[in-house]
């Protein structure tokens, strides 16, 4: 639950922050340029950063529209997996007895897979993104004197919330994996403990007596 937790606050914070690609040229060392996913900005070391909002969606790349999309749905759907997961967790007193459990099974189930498709939501356009930057910094046909895009911080803490989501995922697989075995354990030695004498041992009784 904290690792998906932690995920969350990171895509969100990649979802707003403006650095996704960045910009610097050599003619103006202390200026530089960033764009995120509602934003564009120019860095200056004296006077700061000033940045204007995107005025409409049609003149945003097709990737950049596509991130704004996943990236939004991530968080939701991210947010929506770990308020279902909250029922289900071991320290929430709730829905007791065997059917309980199940319940609460299910709970963290579907919360793992909405988190796990959350972290593939993240992964695909920050790193669509990234491949597209390699490959224009890279073109030939450019010359080197042009300025090129650059990997912003945003694009980093993008890949290190799916990472996170990813894990949390898994850990909530785990956890289910775990919580059935241990439920079958106990099962077995509660069937063990109120098992009823056999006939052979009740005839044994009667003719000692």
């Amino acid at each position: 639950m904290f690792v998906g937790v932690g995920a969350w606050f990171c895509s969100l914070a990649a979802t707003l922050m403006p650095s996704w690609l960045s910009l610097s040229t050599e003619l103006l060392v202390m200026e530089s340029y960033e764009v995120g996913l509602w934003e564009s900005c120019v860095v200056q070391e004296v006077a700061g950063s000033e940045c204007r909002p995107f005025e409409t969606l049609l003149g945003l790349s097709r990737n950049l529209t596509l991130a704004r999309f996943c990236m939004c749905l991530s968080d939701a759907l991210a947010l929506l997996g770990l308020l279902i997961a909250v029922p289900g967790l071991a320290l929430v007193k709730s829905c007791g007895g065997s059917q309980g459990r199940k319940v609460k099974r299910g709970m963290k189930i579907t919360a793992g897979v909405m988190i796990l498709i959350s972290g593939i939501l993240v992964l695909y356009p920050v790193s669509n993104l990234a491949h597209e930057t390699v490959v224009k910094f890279h073109d030939h046909t450019v010359p080197h004197t042009v300025p090129r895009w650059e990997f912003g911080d945003a694009l980093f803490i993008g890949w290190a919330a799916g990472f996170f989501y990813v894990v949390a995922a898994t850990l909530f697989f785990t956890s289910c994996c775990c919580s059935e075995e241990n439920e079958m354990h106990v099962v077995y030695h509660h069937q063990e403990k109120f098992k009823p004498e056999s006939s052979s041992s009740k005839k044994f009784v009667e003719r000692g007596s």
